[in-house]
């Protein structure tokens, strides 16, 4: 791979990693809830799915997805309803302040281990990212060279950006902690979030392979 190709595709990654979605979503929402230090956990467990992802699209699986309707319906469905039963669980959470957590008041606390498998979760439940991958990685391979150093390469860069991205959301979260943790607006704070996360898994039921 030219240095010239990695800038093309470290521009792509860059810019489509900006995008807000779930992942990004549920970052700010954390990092309002539990701080930056703690949100670390939710990042890495969005990641270790991405990761597993983008192993999933080297092996061919990304090319499986997009030729067989019922298992991209299977995973689709499956995401989508984790989406809406994240949203419906936020919503409820009407009682809850979204201030940083301190001694007697604050969200309740979550082990690292809760917040690492709810940002896993919540990467895991989209199967387009998978045929995203798959689209995307084989335009930036060079079949001529090593092609395992070349998949290393676009993995790390893409996992690089994204830690990136969340984190900022997160650290973007703890800025408007302070604003929402007042009377009332922990609740509205909790219902926008769930009604988000109840939008984007109804769009993810319409996500078709192509």
């Amino acid at each position: 791979m030219s240095l010239q190709l990695w800038l093309i595709y470290a521009t792509t990654v860059f810019v489509l990693s900006m995008i807000p979605g779930p992942c990004m979503l549920l970052a700010a929402t954390h990092g309002m809830h539990h701080g930056v230090r703690r949100t670390l956990a939710t990042t890495f467990g969005a990641i270790s799915a991405l990761i597993l992802m983008m192993l999933a699209s080297a092996v061919g699986l990304g090319a499986l997805l997009a030729t067989s309707e019922p298992a991209f319906v299977a995973i689709k469905w499956a995401g989508a309803a984790y989406l809406v039963y994240l949203g419906i669980k936020t919503w409820r959470t009407v009682g809850e302040s979204v201030g940083l957590k301190q001694p007697g008041m604050g969200a309740p606390h979550r082990s690292l281990w809760q917040l690492y498998r709810q940002g896993f979760w919540v990467a895991a439940s989209n199967p387009k990212a998978i045929v995203f991958f798959g689209a995307l990685f084989p335009q930036f391979i060079d079949p001529a060279r090593p092609q395992f150093m070349q998949y290393a390469i676009l993995c790390g860069t893409f996992v690089t950006f994204e830690s990136a991205w969340q984190m900022a959301y997160a650290f973007g979260g703890t800025h408007l902690a302070a604003w929402f943790g007042k009377a009332g607006r922990g609740t509205l704070f909790n219902r926008l979030s769930g009604g988000l996360f109840v939008g984007l898994g109804v769009l993810l039921s319409t996500v078709h392979r192509t």
